[in-house]
């Protein structure tokens, strides 16, 4: 009686030493199985979080390289607009001392030195008001690509060369308010289109705004959100209830 109690007791004991045994086993599979998905969700995450840095870096780079050439878009046209205020002003006296508009208006104006005068006022025109001209004239030859402005460079150029020979003794007549009236009118222009082009760059950088920088890329694995530089042709994007597009 007694041998047989304690064999029971021993295989009682067994079984519970077998049974704590594999109660501890599956609880530190359990851990290590929660501690593998720990690291993995980790990993997600920060795999995510470097792939919004990297497209939040992308948008922003886009947006400063946006900012900077508007910027420097806005200056050249500012600029256009102050030299075009400074020959229209200096354009007035001109057009005044100008033999051919006196007798074209009917009134006779001079005094000593008058053609002097109106050298110098023509001068600063050229130089001041033309000046835009005549550097794109010089990085356009070095371009080896005349186009407009070297155009107007020219036509300015000799306008006032010639004039200048006139008033300090070459025979003939200068063209002295037929020069200022041209750079004016080229200022205005210029000013105008750039701000026309500033007005239309602005509009599709608004709409540059709304363009998605992630795309729903169709993959043997299921659907992967990728960058959309990260696209390439062949691939296959669902759109409009999920019907397939060939990009």
């Amino acid at each position: 009686m007694e041998e047989d109690n304690e064999e029971k007791m021993h295989v009682h004991h067994g079984a519970r030493g077998h049974g704590g045994h594999n109660e501890m086993g599956h609880d530190m599979h359990i851990d290590h199985e929660a501690e593998s998905s720990m690291h993995t969700h980790k990993g997600v995450m920060e795999e995510n979080a470097g792939h919004d840095h990297h497209m939040e870096h992308e948008h922003k780079g886009h947006e400063d390289h946006g900012h900077s050439h508007a910027e420097h878009h806005k200056m050249m046209m500012e600029d256009f607009k102050r030299r075009f205020i400074v020959s229209a002003i200096l354009t007035i006296p001109i057009l005044i001392l100008s033999p051919l508009i006196q007798r074209f208006l009917g009134f006779t104006f001079t005094f000593a030195g008058d053609r002097y005068v109106l050298f110098g006022l023509s001068a600063v025109v050229y130089f001041y008001g033309g000046w835009p001209f005549l550097n794109g004239m010089v990085e356009e030859l070095k371009k080896r690509l005349p186009g407009m402005m070297t155009l107007i460079a020219l036509a300015i150029t000799v306008a006032f060369s010639y004039s200048v020979a006139v008033t300090f003794g070459l025979p003939g007549k200068t063209f002295y308010w037929e020069l200022a009236t041209l750079i004016d009118i080229m200022l205005l222009g210029h000013y105008i289109e750039m701000r026309s082009v500033l007005g239309a760059s602005r509009a599709l950088e608004e709409l540059i705004k709304l363009m998605p920088t992630e795309a729903h890329l169709i993959t043997p694995e299921g659907i992967k959100d990728v960058s959309v530089s990260e696209l390439k042709k062949g691939g296959y994007c669902p759109c409009q209830a999920w019907r397939e597009s060939t990009l």
